[in-house]
C-alpha cells in the first residue's frame, strides 16, 4: 500500500522510529528514573513522589516479589486499584522483576473478576483495600497464591497518611469488610523489599509485559499478549509524535482516566519518557471534586474522553480553571464529538485532539497533528512505523473516500490473544493486518475518518446507518446530555433507529428531538424511536457509552411490555 498520509507528517516526525534504542519497558524506566531523578514524577491528591523515589519503591518492591514471593520471569501479577501513587510502583516494580501485569477494574464485579484471574493464571493481587471483599469472593477459585493490600494513603507522608486512611475507612466508611489471611500490606512489602537485593532478569522484546484485557463489549473478555517490543515500539511512536510541541521535563499532564485502561497506561509512559510531572485523578465521575482539582494545577497537557469532556464543560465552575499553560488536550477511547470539540475550543483555546487506536496496537495507530488549529473531525494519520489499509469484506483494499473496515500492521500490533488461537487467527488477514472491527475511509492526505464500529451499523432498508453520526446529530441539541444510538427490529424497514437520552433539560420533547434530527439527518438516518431516561447512561470505565448494554436493556424493556399487552 502506498503510504500517501507521510506527506501530511509535521516535519519533525519521521517515518520510521528507531525501534532498537530500547529493549524492554524496564530499561525506560531506569533510563527515565536516572535522567530525571531530582524531578517530581507523579502527584496525586496533594502528594508526591519525584522520579528517584520511583526508583527505590519500584525497586523495592520487585525484589519483595522475586525474594520473598518466590515470583519469576513470566509469572503473572493482577493490580487492582484506582489512580494512586502506589500503582505506578507496583506497575514499573513488577515490570523490574520481569513479571507480566494484569491490569484489573477495580469496579469488577466478583463474576468479571473471576473470569480475568482464572483465565490469566495470575498468582499475585495488589488490591486497594476497598475492594477487596471483590476478591474475597472469588479468591478460592483462582491461582492467587498472595495477596497484597493496600490502603488509598500508603504513599502519601505523615500525617497525611494516617488521616486519608482514617477518614477513607472510618469517616466516609468505604472500606466495606473483608477476611483474608494470606495477605500483607503493600507498605510492610516495600519495607521488606528495601532490605533485599533484585536479580536483574533477561528481558527481551518477545517477552510478555501486559496480558491487557479487552472491554468486553463483543463476547468474552480476552487478554491481549502486548510483549515488551510492542509497549516501546508505541512509546517511541507516540513521544516521536508529541516531541515538537511538547518539551522534555517541563510538562505537567492531567490523567483522569485509569490506568488499567490501555490509553491511560500509554499516556503515562509516553509523558514518563518525557520527565512530565503527571497528576493522577483517582475520581474522575466526581466532576464537581474533578473541576475543584484542577482549579490548583497549571497543567499544559490533559487525556480524556468525549463523555468526560462534555461533563466538565457543563460544569458550572468550569470557566475558574487557569488554561493559560494549556498546549495540548488529547481524545481517545470513544468518538469526539464536533459540538463538544468545538466547546471546549472556546472554553479552553485550544482543540481537542483526537487519537486513535485499540487495546491490540498497544493502543496508538492513528493521530491528528499537535499542532492543528481546529478540530479536525478525523482520527488522523496513521503514525510512524504503522501502516493503515481500508478493507472490504472480501479483504480487498478500497479506494480513497470508500468506507471499509481500517486494518493495521505495525510493531505495536498484538503477538495474539492469551490461549486463544483461534480468535487469533481470525482477528488477522491472511498478509498480517490486524482487522480492528472500526469502519472508515481514508482521505487524499492520508486522514482517516471514523465511522463507527462494524458490529454496530444499523441497516434501514437496505442503507447503512452510522450510530456515531446519529449521536453527533442529537447531541448537537443544548437540551441533551447523553444519547446513544442503537438498531431495534422494525416490520417495515428490517431495523430502524431508536436513540436513548439523557436530557439536561426534562422540558425537551420527543418531536422537538425528531424535527431536530430532520433538519441535520436524510430521511432514512432520523430515529423512528425516541427513550429518555432519567439517569446517565451506563458508561465503561473511562466513560464510553455502552451501546451493547443499553440495546440488552431496552430489548429487555420491550419484552416485558409485549409480555404484560399479552397477559
Amino acid at each position: 500500500m502506498e503510504k500517501i498520509w507521510l506527506k501530511s507528517f509535521p516535519d519533525d516526525v519521521p517515518a520510521e522510529v528507531n525501534l532498537d534504542e530500547f529493549n524492554s519497558l524496564r530499561a525506560i524506566l531506569e533510563w527515565g528514573c536516572a535522567r530525571y531523578s531530582p524531578l517530581t514524577a507523579f502527584s496525586n491528591q496533594g502528594a508526591s513522589i519525584t522520579y528517584r523515589e520511583l526508583d527505590e519503591y519500584s525497586l523495592a518492591f520487585a525484589a519483595y516479589l522475586q525474594q520473598v514471593l518466590g515470583m519469576a520471569k513470566g509469572d503473572r501479577i493482577a493490580i487492582m486499584m484506582p489512580n494512586l501513587l502506589q500503582y505506578p510502583v507496583v506497575l514499573f516494580g513488577a515490570l523490574r522483576a520481569g513479571c507480566t501485569i494484569v491490569n484489573t477494574n477495580p469496579l469488577y464485579t466478583a463474576r468479571e473478576l473471576r473470569h480475568q484471574l482464572v483465565d490469566s493464571g495470575a498468582v499475585c493481587i495488589v488490591v486497594l483495600e476497598n475492594f477487596a471483599h471483590t476478591l474475597q469472593e472469588v479468591l478460592v477459585d483462582t491461582s492467587i497464591r498472595k495477596v497484597i493490600i493496600s490502603r488509598v494513603g500508603d504513599l502519601f507522608h505523615f500525617p497525611k497518611a494516617q488521616i486519608t486512611n482514617f477518614v477513607v475507612e472510618h469517616v466516609k466508611h468505604m472500606v466495606p469488610e473483608w477476611h483474608i489471611s494470606e495477605s500483607v500490606s503493600l507498605t510492610d512489602a516495600l519495607d521488606r523489599g528495601a532490605n533485599l537485593t533484585l536479580t536483574e532478569v533477561a528481558l527481551g522484546t518477545d517477552d510478555i509485559a501486559f496480558l491487557q484485557y479487552t472491554g468486553g463489549t463483543t463476547g468474552v473478555p480476552k487478554g491481549a499478549m502486548l510483549t515488551h517490543g510492542n509497549m516501546v515500539a508505541n512509546l517511541q511512536q507516540t513521544t516521536a509524535w508529541v516531541r515538537g510541541v511538547l518539551t522534555e521535563r517541563e510538562e505537567v499532564v492531567v490523567i483522569p482516566l485509569p490506568l488499567y485502561h490501555v490509553f491511560a497506561l500509554n499516556a503515562m509512559l509516553t509523558f514518563f519518557k518525557l520527565g512530565a510531572k503527571i497528576v493522577l485523578i483517582t475520581n474522575p465521575r466526581d466532576i464537581e471534586g474533578f473541576v475543584r482539582e484542577l482549579k490548583h494545577i497549571r497543567f499544559s497537557a490533559m487525556i480524556g474522553v468525549n463523555t468526560l469532556f462534555n461533563a466538565l464543560l457543563n460544569s458550572p465552575d468550569i470557566g475558574e480553571v487557569d488554561a493559560s499553560n494549556v498546549k495540548v488536550v488529547i481524545g481517545g477511547g470513544m468518538a469526539v464529538q464536533r459540538t463538544v470539540a468545538n466547546k471546549w475550543h472556546e472554553v479552553f483555546g485550544v482543540p481537542l485532539i483526537e487519537a486513535y487506536g485499540l487495546t491490540e496496537t498497544s493502543p496508538t495507530a492513528c493521530a491528528n497533528r499537535l499542532d492543528i488549529v481546529e478540530y479536525t473531525g478525523t482520527i488522523g494519520l496513521p503514525v510512524s512505523s504503522t501502516e493503515v489499509s481500508i478493507l472490504d469484506e472480501a479483504g480487498r483494499e478500497l479506494p480513497l473516500g470508500e468506507v471499509g473496515e481500517i486494518c493495521i500492521r505495525g510493531p505495536q500490533v498484538m503477538k495474539g490473544y492469551w490461549k486463544r488461537p483461534e480468535e487469533t487467527a481470525n482477528v488477522f488477514t491472511s498478509d498480517g493486518l490486524l482487522r480492528s472491527g472500526d469502519m472508515g475511509f481514508m482521505d487524499e492526505r492520508g486522514y482517516i475518518k471514523l465511522v463507527d464500529r462494524k458490529k454496530d451499523v444499523i441497516v434501514v432498508s437496505g442503507f447503512k446507518v452510522f450510530p456515531n453520526e446519529v449521536e453527533e446529530v442529537v447531541a448537537m441539541h443544548p437540551d441533551v446530555l447523553d444519547v446513544a444510538a442503537i438498531s431495534v427490529a422494525d416490520e417495515y424497514s428490517d431495523q430502524a433507529v431508536k436513540i436513548v437520552v439523557f436530557r439536561k433539560n426534562s422540558s425537551l420533547t420527543a418531536d422537538e428531538l425528531l424535527e431536530h434530527c430532520r433538519k441535520n439527518l436524510t430521511a432514512y438516518k432520523v430515529p423512528k424511536y425516541v427513550v429518555f431516561r432519567d439517569q446517565p447512561l451506563p458508561k465503561s470505565a473511562i466513560g464510553k457509552i455502552l451501546r451493547r448494554v443499553i440495546k440488552e436493556e431496552e430489548d429487555t424493556a420491550e419484552r416485558a411490555k409485549k409480555a404484560e399487552v399479552h397477559i
